[in-house]
């Protein structure tokens, strides 16, 4: 009895790596359902927090930064002036509510522009940024842009388009430490983020590039410009209008 035993359990080499394999083939569709049942549970529940926030803490923390605070409010849209949307929209991503996740044309004007020299340009849509900030790490590689990719996917055929800019508007760093428009709005003019005017969302928006670097409370010529351009796109697209069938 024992001996058979002893030779049920010596299988060959071959088939312990046939074995090993398999299990090893099943991890991508482990690791597809655990990213769609994320995106499901988002649709819902907003985040607590993002993979961004905690990539910039643990940074303050390597550098011995006892001073970083991270500030993080949630509100939902109807909670937010309706100005903010709209200028987010008109500086970041005008085609919003046309197009599934990724911007074609934008694609191939900032490929011809980059091309042809110029100040690079990137042709990231919201829900790209949504997918960056929320799920993945900072960096470039091949990997995180197939993931990226892949969440932007997620996103766009789960939520709906009020649902991704929501999740934007809350999850954006305007300031370091400074993520989404209630702590911005607190912090810049110790307001609601729901009494904001169409210049202060403007100067939000326009701070987005590198918010590190820009201040929207205190706006040098730069912001100023942009955001001036910001409100003028806005009325352009039909203002909050341009957002109600989305």
């Amino acid at each position: 009895m024992g001996a058979g035993q002893d030779n049920h359990k010596a299988e060959p080499p071959a088939a312990r790596a046939r074995w090993r394999w398999r299990r090893l083939l099943w991890l991508p569709v482990l690791l597809a359902a655990f990213s769609v049942l994320q995106v499901l549970l988002l649709r819902f529940i907003d985040p607590p927090v993002s993979t961004v926030m905690l990539w910039r803490y643990g940074e303050a923390l390597a550098q011995a930064d006892g001073a970083y605070r991270l500030h993080y409010q949630w509100r939902d849209l109807e909670q937010i002036a309706p100005s903010l949307p709209i200028s987010l929209v008109a500086a970041e991503d005008q085609r919003f509510p046309l197009h599934r996740g990724f911007d074609l044309q934008a694609i191939e004007k900032a490929r011809d522009h980059n091309a042809a020299g110029g100040r690079l340009r990137g042709a990231s849509t919201i829900s790209q940024q949504v997918a960056k900030n929320l799920f993945l790490w900072q960096g470039r590689s091949w990997l995180r842009k197939g993931l990226e990719v892949w969440y932007t996917l997620l996103i766009e055929t789960f939520w709906p388009k009020q649902r991704i800019l929501e999740v934007y508007a809350n999850i954006a760093e305007f300031g370091d430490g400074i993520y989404g428009v209630q702590a911005a709005a607190r912090s810049f003019w110790n307001k609601d983020a729901s009494q904001l005017t169409a210049s202060e969302s403007a100067r939000l928006a326009a701070v987005l590039p590198a918010p590190r670097r820009y201040d929207a409370a205190r706006p040098g010529p730069y912001v100023q410009r942009r955001a001036a351009w910001i409100q003028r796109q806005a009325r352009q697209l039909g203002g909050n209008a341009y957002l109600k069938d989305d």
